[in-house]
């Protein structure tokens, strides 16, 4: 019903800045909520950022880890959800994955494949 696919990772300094993008495939898009979630090599999957359908103020939630330093942001007319990462850090290497939740309460139903970022020192 929704196929996501993430996209805008790679490697990038300490301090450095990258922009991941998750377009969505199905025609429902407006309705999900939105998150990025991430894993490190030997770490559980962990939350990272969500947003609401309607992406206005108020309708993000970010994980205290990277709160001031990440902004999650969604476009409606293209299908796709973003997360803008300032001030990267060495523990910010991860698999970056989409999920999209059609309740806006959980469970998320559809995930991408990830993206791989890396932050070199």
């Amino acid at each position: 019903q929704l196929q996501l696919v993430e996209s805008g990772g790679g490697l990038v300094q300490a301090g450095g800045s990258l922009r991941l993008s998750c377009v969505a495939s199905g025609r429902t898009f407006l309705l999900y909520r939105m998150a990025w979630f991430r894993q490190a090599p030997g770490k559980e999957r962990e939350f990272v950022a969500s947003l609401l359908p309607s992406g206005g103020s108020g309708s993000a939630s970010v994980d205290s880890s990277v709160k001031g330093r990440f902004t999650i942001s969604r476009d409606n007319a293209k299908n796709t959800v973003y997360l803008q990462m300032n001030s990267l850090q060495a523990e910010d290497t991860a698999v970056y994955y989409c999920a999209a939740d059609a309740k806006s309460g959980g469970p998320y139903d559809f995930w991408g494949q990830g993206t791989q970022v890396t932050v070199s020192s």
